[in-house]
């Protein structure tokens, strides 16, 4: 039986650093920093305590999603924007390609996973509605319009707009806190990663699977993948489901400890750290569990959709993505000999040494460009799709989360596809990890809900 995350990954309570400034952090809060960036290195995921965050908001929140996704199918239609690249409203399944399915590195590393940490290897499109919220505001003139577009508030929901604000921006205020603090602790300036995420297309983006309709085990809702933002927050979900896997290759059933809320590294993050962090790999299956959950809401009369609660931040836009500070040192000491030896890098690519994704996979771009790319790759974004430099209207207004770089909040049936579960081979190697410190606390507690 896998482990689950409330067991392997200490819990950071960021409560003793919530409004200091970095130059008066003491022993204890540097080695909180030092912690939170280890951790992200070593796992590309953590638990983390931000007492701002109420848990009843989370319930409310999955209260409303649950009554969204279970309307009929034609009227969440509606709420669709493929033209916008479906970075606002509503994303029907049978749309969202997981990366794996066309990626050929991915592939690899799925056929490189040790047995008992395999991924369910998905053979199509993902069997999840998502809805894509806009938090925070945008910039006034932007070359990537697409990913900063007003947001769309679905009829017959008077309270939808109070009630996604309040959310997305308590879990941006916890990211940006979080970014501020592994900033500190890999040694890059204290405001690197929360200047980057100021004006970035932050997003609330809450999925749903319907339980009734996808009822088999080994069902594949969201697809072995990394995410292609910065940092993602998940809080609780009401039904099992989601794994992540560890740097040293290990599946992790996700259980996020009460007033909790789990983040994972995403690529942006990886980029601006030259690979020292990695994006985290995840999925979402239909396990025994998660239909013992969908049973027992089922016998109570409650609602049989899963729902994620899940807010991606970004970097900005037109912000450059490249390796930061002493990572981007790093790079470019390692470019000029691995230039003049061939050979050496392609031995080191190879085998995804940090050294050569540094000094090649991460060059300087657009933010936008890149998230651009990711959503042509997983087929949410046509290829060869152009964007504009346009003005966005009403684009800095919304109130928020006291967040670290004055960034504020922004703002059925039928529908499950047959994907298939195969198992791959083996082969990842492992490395080990002291994260326990005197900054974390107990995880052992009781635990009602999961992502």
């Amino acid at each position: 039986m896998n482990p689950d995350s409330a067991d392997v990954l200490p819990v950071f309570d960021i409560g003793s650093v919530l409004g200091k400034h970095p130059e008066s952090y003491s022993a204890e809060d540097f080695a909180l920093c030092k912690g939170v960036a280890e951790c992200l290195h070593q796992t590309g995921c953590l638990i983390v305590h931000d007492p701002r965050v109420p848990a009843d908001m989370n319930d409310q929140f999955l209260d409303l999603l649950e009554r969204y996704f279970g309307q009929p199918t034609e009227r969440k239609l509606e709420d669709c924007r493929p033209s916008l690249d479906y970075q606002v409203g509503a994303t029907p399944p049978g749309t969202e390609v997981p990366r794996c399915v066309v990626d050929a590195a991915l592939q690899e590393q799925l056929r490189r996973l040790q047995a008992g940490n395999q991924a369910t290897t998905p053979t199509g499109a993902d069997a999840k509605w998502r809805f894509m919220w806009r938090v925070g505001p945008r910039p006034a003139h932007t070359a990537f319009p697409e990913l900063n577009a007003e947001p769309v508030v679905p009829k017959a929901f008077p309270e939808w707009r109070a009630v996604m604000d309040g959310w997305g921006a308590a879990l941006l205020g916890a990211a940006t806190a979080v970014a501020g603090l592994a900033a500190v602790g890999l040694g890059l300036q204290p405001a690197a990663l929360q200047e980057l995420m100021c004006g970035g297309p932050h997003l609330l983006a809450p999925t749903g699977s319907d339980l009734d309709v996808n009822s088999r085990t080994g069902g594949v809702l969201a697809g072995y993948h990394y995410d292609l933002n910065l940092l993602t927050v998940h809080g609780r979900s009401r039904f099992p489901g989601l794994y992540v896997w560890l740097r040293d290759g290990r599946r992790v059933a996700v259980r996020i400890p009460a007033g909790c809320l789990l983040m994972q590294a995403g690529k942006q993050l990886e980029w601006l750290t030259g690979g020292h962090i990695r994006a985290g790999m995840h999925e979402v299956v239909v396990t025994e569990a998660t239909l013992a959950a969908a049973d027992a809401a089922r016998a109570a009369g409650r609602s049989t959709w899963r729902v994620s609660s899940t807010v991606f931040t970004h970097c900005c836009s037109d912000a450059l993505l490249r390796p930061l500070g002493r990572f981007g040192e790093q790079a470019a000491a390692q470019q000029q000999p691995q230039q003049q030896q061939p050979q050496q890098q392609q031995q080191q690519e190879a085998v995804g040494g940090a050294a050569g994704e540094a000094a090649g996979s991460y060059p300087a771009m657009k933010a936008g460009e890149q998230v651009q790319r990711e959503l042509e790759a997983i087929c949410l974004r046509k290829v060869g799709a152009d964007a504009t430099n346009v003005s966005c209207p009403g684009s800095g207004g919304n109130s928020g989360a006291n967040s670290g770089c004055s960034s504020g909040s922004g703002s059925g049936k039928g529908e499950g596809l047959g994907v298939g579960s195969s198992r791959a081979g083996n082969g990842v190697s492992s490395s080990g990890s002291g994260l326990a410190g005197p900054h974390t606390t107990a995880t052992g507690v009781a635990v009602a809900g999961n992502r």
